[in-house]
């Protein structure tokens, strides 16, 4: 199978690879043809812009969680039925998980997509001095294809002049194109990266809109999609969840948890629940005043919880109903502001009460890939359980675990557990109430630890089986 594709870097965070490759994909959406957008690493918030540019989902691809061997299925899964992919990298081209060399860099899955890169060059304090910058780049690993340079944040015509003769000179990689500086394309930010696009709504439209409009005044498009018809055909499968998990009878209604508060989920995730015989049903726990009928099981992604904790708290016949859901033992899965919000309190006001402690905002950013062990059975996991998934968050809960921690891990520092592991008893009085001990196996699983589910399809089986289970009662 061979789809025309592109990986869009830079040589470090910053440069401006974000709205150029948004632009590029919503400047060859706008030319009718259908394009596949992909991000490199467990970013939630770029596939956010990169959807609305494209109009079908954006995927991300990350060697760490869901391994090397998974990335080219994956982008064929995704990619399926597209003109051409467009693929945002992460940070600079050649950085990756720290301590491990290449792997879940942009380099490392270029070369495993075996795709041409373009290089997003910030050019606003430099002249001749990119083509030095360039010629590195494009000599440090001759199995990276750098095919193509991008100068974002140029002054004027007389420097993209000096810019461009330094680098006929000296770096032999060809100019696609040079993107003026602009305020209007701006997109604003806060304490974890940029604003999801879900929250903006017709900002981030128009926004989406800008950059496509810079981005082909400013870039030669025929000259991107000849270079990404260069790409060759890969030699893999395209992912199927349905290989992956085996369906569980009875069609369980699992809830997902989405909106303004709950906007981080790989789309994998879902698709694997619905492979494994569960019908998956979004529902926004900011305006939803209950569970959907049925409800099976419950799943509660990441997001910005602390950004809605007075609307999230006044929902209080919500969080009632998903404190008695987990007293009747069913089954839910909650991960980083799923956690915040089954806690007692939130920046001192109160949540669910379905797992015993309490989340507040600090100034610290904790980041970084995990190894983790999962210690007790949950609806998640089994014990034993070995995955890999990520952090990313600015709130500290108290305690850290449970008495049934739901993982460990080993950092820098030292071993660390993490999560709750949490059976939820008749004791589970609902909105501000507490968590009973439980007679049974832990039905809640609590953690800030994000996880892309299609590195663990049993994650899928194991939380569908537990849905099937409680409604068979």
């Amino acid at each position: 199978m061979n789809i025309p594709r592109l990986v869009v870097a830079a040589p470090s965070s910053g440069s401006g690879k974000t709205t150029v490759a948004t632009g590029l994909i919503a400047a060859l959406a706008a030319r009718g043809l259908a394009v596949s957008p992909h991000k490199v690493g467990p970013d939630y918030i770029d596939p956010g812009y990169h959807a609305l540019a494209a109009g079908r989902p954006g995927r991300n691809l990350d060697a760490f969680m869901c391994g090397p061997e998974r990335i080219a299925p994956l982008f064929l899964h995704g990619a399926a039925g597209a003109d051409v992919a467009v693929v945002e990298g992460v940070m600079g081209l050649f950085d990756g998980a720290s301590g491990r060399g290449e792997l879940a860099s942009t380099a490392h899955v270029a070369k495993l997509l075996r795709a041409p890169v373009v290089l997003v060059v910030d050019a606003s304090s430099q002249s001749r001095s990119v083509a030095a910058l360039v010629h590195g780049f494009a000599s440090w690993d001759p199995e990276v294809r750098l095919a193509g340079v991008i100068l974002n944040r140029v002054a004027s015509d007389r420097h993209e002049l000096l810019l461009r003769e330094a680098l006929e000179e000296g770096s032999g990689v060809p100019v696609l194109g040079a993107v003026r500086r602009s305020t209007a394309v701006a997109t604003p930010s806060r304490h974890l990266g940029l604003i999801p696009a879900v929250e903006r709504s017709a900002e981030a439209l128009r926004a989406v809109a800008d950059m496509g409009e810079l981005v082909a005044a400013s870039v030669d498009l025929d000259a991107v999609l000849a270079l990404a018809r260069t790409a060759p055909p890969l030699d893999a499968e395209p992912w199927d969840p349905a290989r992956e998990v085996a369906p569980v009878a009875g069609a369980p209604r699992i809830a997902m948890a989405g909106g303004a508060a709950f906007s981080f989920s790989y789309a994998e995730n879902a698709e694997l629940l619905t492979a494994a015989g569960a019908e998956v049903v979004p529902f926004d726990p900011l305006h939803a005043d209950g569970l959907p009928e049925g409800t099976a099981g419950l799943v509660i992604g990441g997001g910005f919880p602390e950004l809605y904790v007075r609307e999230l708290s006044a929902n209080a016949r919500l969080r009632k109903a998903i404190g008695e859901f987990a007293a009747a033992g069913g089954p839910i899965a909650a991960e980083c502001a799923g956690l915040l919000y089954l806690g007692r309190e939130l920046d001192g006001l109160p949540m669910c009460g379905v797992v015993e402690t309490t989340a507040r905002m600090t100034e610290r950013l904790t980041l970084g890939y995990r190894e983790a062990v999962a210690l007790h059975d949950s609806p998640l996991a089994p014990a034993g359980t070995r995955l890999r998934g990520h952090e990313f968050h600015r709130t500290v809960c108290e305690p850290a675990a449970g008495e049934r921690p739901a993982w460990g891990w080993r950092l820098p520092t030292g071993p660390r557990t993490e999560g709750f592991a949490v059976s939820a008893g008749a004791g589970a009085a609902g909105a501000g109430g507490s968590t009973g001990p439980g007679t049974g196996g832990a039905n809640v699983h609590a953690s800030y630890l994000h996880l892309h589910w299609a590195g663990s399809p049993q994650l899928a089986a194991t939380f569908a089986a537990a849905a099937a289970a409680h409604r068979a009662g």
